[in-house]
C-alpha cells in the first residue's frame, strides 16, 4: 500500500507537487494520469525517497521508503529503463543486485525467462533496444518478488505482443494481492489494464476513482436512438436543454437526456424503440475534458524543472 498525506514539492518558485493525498490499494491495478509535467514522475520520485518532500509524508507499505531493510523485497520500481551499466549483461546486472539482497541465482533466471530475455540474457544492455531495455526495468522491479510494484510508463517501447504481455502481467500482480501503481501516456492501454485512477494536474489532485466513474463524470448526456417514429420521438423529447443530431443509419443522437428519460418519454407515448444506447466516453475523451485546463501549466512547469 502507498500512502501519501499532504505531499508537497517546490523547485525553487515552482510548486510541482501540490498537496497530494492519496492512497494506492493493494488487490488492483491503479492507474497514475496526468498531463506532462503535472508531477507525475515528482510524486514517484518521492515515494521512493529519491526527493524530499518540501511539505507532507509517503509511506509504502507502513514505513518510508528509506527505512526498509530489504527495499527490494518491498517496493519493485521502474523510473528510468536506461538506468543500468550499458556494459553489463542484462543477467549480471540482476544478479549484481541480486546479491546485494541474498536472492539466489535461481531467481535471477526465472525473471529471465519470465520477461523474454533468455536469448540475450549474456548480451551487453548498451546494445539493447528500447523494448529489450523496458523489459529488463521489468525484471528488476519484480525481482525481490515486492509486495508493492510502482511502474512509469511500462509499455514503453514494447511492440503489441509486449504490450498485451505487460497488460496481463499487471493484472496477475494484483490478482496475488499485490499493491500496483502504473503511470501511463497510453489511455487506450489503462483502459484495458487499470482498476482504479489517480489523476493530477498542476500538481494537485483532479480525481481519485474507478474507472467507469472516471468516464461517467466527464461524459456528457448524449443518447443514440434508433425508431421507425423518430419525428414522433423528437417532439415527445423537445424541451429547455434537448439538442438532437442526425446519426449514422437514420439514428438520432439526443443531448442532454440519459437513457432512462428518453426510454420513459418514448414508453407513454406509445413509441417503439429500435435501439436505445447511451453515448459515453473514451478514456482518452475523459482525460483530455478533465485536464485541458492544465496543459499550459504542465508546459511552463518542463521548462522550470527540465
Amino acid at each position: 500500500m502507498i500512502e501519501a498525506r499532504d505531499l508537497t514539492k517546490d523547485y525553487g518558485k515552482k510548486r510541482a507537487v501540490d498537496g497530494l493525498s492519496f492512497t494506492v490499494e493493494p488487490g488492483i491495478v491503479t492507474g497514475f494520469l496526468g498531463p506532462n509535467g503535472s508531477g507525475k514522475s515528482t510524486t514517484m520520485r518521492l515515494i521512493l525517497g529519491l526527493d524530499a518532500p518540501t511539505r507532507g509524508d509517503v509511506s509504502v507499505n507502513g514505513r518510508h521508503y528509506r527505512d526498509h531493510t530489504a527495499p527490494l523485497h518491498e517496493v519493485g520500481a521502474l523510473l528510468e529503463a536506461r538506468s543500468v551499466h550499458t556494459g553489463r549483461s542484462a543477467y549480471n546486472h540482476l544478479l549484481g543486485l541480486a546479491q546485494t539482497h541474498g536472492i539466489p541465482k535461481r531467481r535471477v533466471s526465472e525473471l529471465i525467462d519470465l520477461v523474454g530475455l533468455h536469448d540475450v540474457a549474456r548480451k551487453r544492455s548498451g546494445q539493447f533496444s528500447l523494448g529489450m531495455g523496458q523489459r529488463l526495468g521489468i525484471a528488476q522491479a519484480l525481482l525481490g518478488d515486492p509486495k508493492t510494484v510502482m511502474l512509469d510508463e511500462p509499455v514503453n517501447g514494447l511492440d503489441p505482443e509486449g504490450i498485451h504481455w505487460m497488460r496481463n502481467l499487471l493484472k496477475g500482480l494484483a490478482a496475488e494481492g499485490r499493491t500496483v501503481f502504473v503511470s501511463s501516456h497510453l489511455m487506450s492501454e489503462m483502459a484495458l489494464t487499470a482498476d482504479h485512477l489517480i489523476v493530477i494536474g498542476r500538481g494537485k489532485l483532479i480525481a481519485d476513482t474507478s474507472v467507469d466513474d472516471f468516464v461517467a463524470r466527464a461524459s456528457q448526456k448524449v443518447v443514440l436512438v434508433r425508431s421507425p417514429e423518430l419525428e414522433r420521438l423528437r417532439s415527445e423529447l423537445a424541451g429547455p436543454g434537448v439538442e438532437f443530431v442526425a446519426g449514422g443509419r437514420g439514428a438520432l443522437e439526443v443531448h442532454g437526456l440519459t437513457t432512462e428519460q428518453v426510454g420513459e418519454a418514448a414508453a407513454a407515448a406509445g413509441i417503439a424503440l429500435h435501439e436505445l444506447t447511451p453515448q459515453q466516453a473514451s478514456l482518452e475523451e475523459a482525460f483530455m475534458n478533465l485536464t485541458r485546463d492544465e496543459l499550459e501549466f504542465a508546459a511552463e512547469l518542463e521548462d522550470v524543472v527540465a
